[in-house]
């Protein structure tokens, strides 16, 4: 694939970028502590598919306008977050909850913040692309001219039959979700500092570090119960896994009326079920990589990791006045490990010290994931 082609961009009125000589190796292959991926029986690996995904994943001609691609809410750097309080789609509009990082989604057994039917990747794939509530990529109608855009560029006629041979027409919005679903469960992470130590290495936690870890995994701070495990989260799934862990919680972020009402634009499960019982529950992200995930919540309404610790410590949060006021530690809904806990000044250095070492700054930087076309964002 090093020939070098001219046709459509990944952002529009420039020359599309050569293919690169060597492609990169997209493995799907678990890292030490990680069991095999669970793969949906209609999209079985291979390495062309995972290729092609990396280039549909940042090609901005998956929006209507042209102006965004998966990856402009999704950014490596951020563990492909943005680091924005909620999502801002092609066409300007506020989402009323912000990008999830995708750092290991290939495990994750519910894909969004409160969809609880949400559980493929493939499936989950066409919720950007095409939905409208609120738009996000803003296709929807437009299938036949997305593909149009595809079709015609060079690059795209050779790597859409390689990933997809015994298809007679491989350009579909079937295989697009396949090849992007691909692409995005080989961004495995598993290289943190804390990775390391566990593997054995001494030095790979500062002592800091290593004092927060007692205190994650304590019963004291009952952390590990919605974050444990080697994702960091209590919802995941995999090819060992007899059935799926999905769990979704209200940790007393808001309580609005004093009833246990969220603000009406993100209720979680309960805009999906409509049962008042799901009121404020929404999934448990994974904590890798949290450092660089800021800000913080569905609805990125805490700035900074000692905020989050804040309102675990006081068992829910408090909001004094506006709109939101509210006291969360008395949300009746809320779940029951947040009872709230103390910390010393040292003990919550230590417990950021340990979130910190969650980071795998190669995940961050590896090539191997990066945006082919060099989009600014």
């Amino acid at each position: 694939m090093s020939l070098l082609f001219s046709g459509a961009p990944g952002c529009g009125g420039e020359a599309t970028p050569p293919v690169e000589a060597a492609e990169p190796l997209l493995t799907i292959q678990p890292p030490a502590g990680f069991p095999p991926q669970r793969l949906s029986p209609d999209n079985p690996y291979s390495l062309e598919k995972a290729r092609l995904g990396r280039y549909l994943f940042y090609d901005r001609r998956l929006s209507g306008n042209e102006t965004q691609s998966c990856g402009s809410c999704h950014q490596q750097s951020r563990a492909f977050s943005d680091g924005r309080a909620t999502g801002l789609g092609s066409t300007r509009e506020d989402h009323p909850r912000g990008p999830m990082s995708l750092a290991n989604v290939g495990y994750f057994s519910a894909l969004t913040w409160a969809n609880p039917v949400q559980r493929e990747l493939e499936r989950q794939a066409l919720v950007p692309l095409f939905g409208e509530r609120p738009v996000e990529l803003g296709l929807v109608g437009r299938e036949a001219e997305m593909l149009d855009r595809l079709r015609r560029d060079r690059r795209y006629q050779q790597m859409f039959p390689r990933a997809f041979p015994a298809d007679a027409d491989p350009f579909t919005v079937a295989n697009v979700t396949r090849a992007i679903a691909m692409f995005e469960r080989t961004l495995v992470s598993a290289d943190s500092p804390f990775d390391r130590f566990s593997r054995g290495d001494t030095t790979a936690m500062s002592e800091s570090a290593q004092r927060g870890n007692q205190l994650f995994f304590s019963e004291r701070l009952e952390c590990f119960h919605c974050h444990g495990g080697y994702a960091f989260t209590d919802s995941v799934v995999s090819a060992s896994s007899a059935f799926d862990e999905t769990a979704f919680h209200n940790t007393g972020l808001y309580n609005v009326d004093g009833r246990g009402a969220y603000p009406s634009a993100s209720t979680g499960v309960r805009d999906v079920t409509g049962r008042d019982e799901d009121m404020g529950r929404f999934r448990a992200p994974t904590l890798r990589n949290i450092a660089v995930t800021a800000p913080y919540m569905h609805d990125g309404s805490i700035a900074t990791l000692d905020g989050v610790i804040d309102h675990y410590a006081a068992g829910g949060r408090t909001i004094a006045s506006g709109p939101n006021a509210g006291v969360g530690r008395d949300n009746p809904l809320k779940s029951g490990f947040i009872t709230g806990f103390t910390l010393t000044a040292q003990e919550r250095r230590d417990l950021i010290a340990f979130l910190e070492a969650l980071t795998d700054e190669r995940f961050l930087h590896d090539p191997r994931y990066a945006d082919p076309f060099g989009n600014e964002r």
